[in-house]
């Protein structure tokens, strides 16, 4: 097993582990833990930190069509199917987007491609993410989601 394969494994474990829980609940955790900042400079800061905790994508999956269109930033998001659960992994070239999407993972990442279509993702107005991003920023957030819908939506399929 090559060090990819491992981090693959490492990865896919964790996303078992965590899709116990269901995807609102990871959304009222996330809207707990932004709660506890008042000051939009900390919750950015909270979004830097999401963004670097993020697994390295590997370069193979840095690829045209892996690239997310409508973003200002480059966002790479990969999505692989394991036992039945949609395992996502991503990278950026922008910090508070790299954390946005990292963001989006965590509550995403090990559920079934229905639960993730059946899911409204409440926590992004809850926690006013979207009124704190420039209109372009906030064109990319509605775009990530997009995509993590069409994959779930693809892969239910297969």
């Amino acid at each position: 097993m090559n060090n990819n394969e491992y981090n693959d494994e490492k990865s896919f474990s964790s996303e078992r582990a965590k899709g116990s829980q269901s995807i609102n609940d990871l959304q009222d955790e996330v809207i707990e833990e932004f709660s506890a900042f008042t000051d939009w400079m900390d919750k950015y800061q909270m979004l830097i930190d999401l963004g670097n905790e993020l697994a390295p994508l590997d370069e193979r999956y840095k690829t045209e069509s892996n690239l997310i269109d409508g973003c200002q930033s480059r966002v790479w998001l990969q999505c692989d199917l394991h036992d039945g659960l949609l395992v996502f992994t991503a990278d950026s070239d922008a910090l508070i987007t790299k954390g946005i999407i990292a963001l989006l993972i965590r509550i995403v990442s090990g559920h079934t491609p229905q639960e993730i279509l059946d899911t409204e993702l409440y926590f992004i107005d809850r926690i006013g993410l979207k009124e704190h991003l420039s209109p372009t920023r906030s064109n990319g957030l509605l775009s990530m989601v997009k995509q993590i819908k069409m994959y779930a939506l693809a892969l239910k399929k297969s």
